[in-house]
């Protein structure tokens, strides 16, 4: 008994821990505006990597054709297509029509923009298609493959232009 009292005594007379309501809800209101600030930034950071690497995909599977087609002296071409909800690319002999083992999915987060794609496109199955010769330039027509963010509405977009005839090719946000 003795024990107890003393006990109580003790934290009777001790200065109280801890924090105040009001100084909590400052710190959660300060937490609050540090992540109204950062939140946007983060996801702008997020959309532009996740473009930038639809992009990237995009220029690989080109390149990739351009140097198959000099290595093995026959005529390669880069397809992309729209499937579903999934943009794809294959890289093939143009004298051979992709089957689905050929396909590769692109980055989820992307999607190709019809309405800035200027690749040839077959009218038969809406695949857009790229070809390189023997040399490695390009086999007929210029263009551009343009990707986008899927299920946003942003207006961001990056675009991949086989610009010459000799099949030279870049890379660019503008895509106008």
């Amino acid at each position: 008994m003795l024990l107890t009292h003393q006990l109580r005594r003790r934290f009777r007379n001790s200065p109280t821990t801890g924090f105040t309501l009001i100084e909590s809800l400052i710190v959660v209101l300060i937490i609050a505006i540090l992540a109204a600030i950062g939140i946007p930034s983060w996801l702008n950071w997020l959309n532009n990597t996740r473009l930038t690497a639809g992009q990237n995909e995009v220029y690989n599977a080109l390149l990739k054709a351009k140097t198959t087609a000099t290595h093995q002296k026959i005529t390669y071409q880069a397809s992309f297509r729209e499937l579903g909800d999934v943009a794809q690319w294959a890289v093939h002999p143009a004298s051979v029509t992709p089957t689905d083992q050929h396909w590769q999915n692109l980055n989820a987060f992307v999607t190709l923009d019809p309405s800035k794609t200027t690749l040839y496109q077959y009218s038969t199955n809406g695949v857009w298609r790229m070809q390189f010769n023997y040399r490695g330039n390009s086999n007929g027509r210029l263009g551009r493959v343009t990707v986008r963010l899927r299920n946003s509405n942003s207006n961001k977009q990056r675009c991949v232009f086989v610009s010459t005839l000799l099949g030279a090719m870049r890379k660019t946000e503008k895509c106008g």
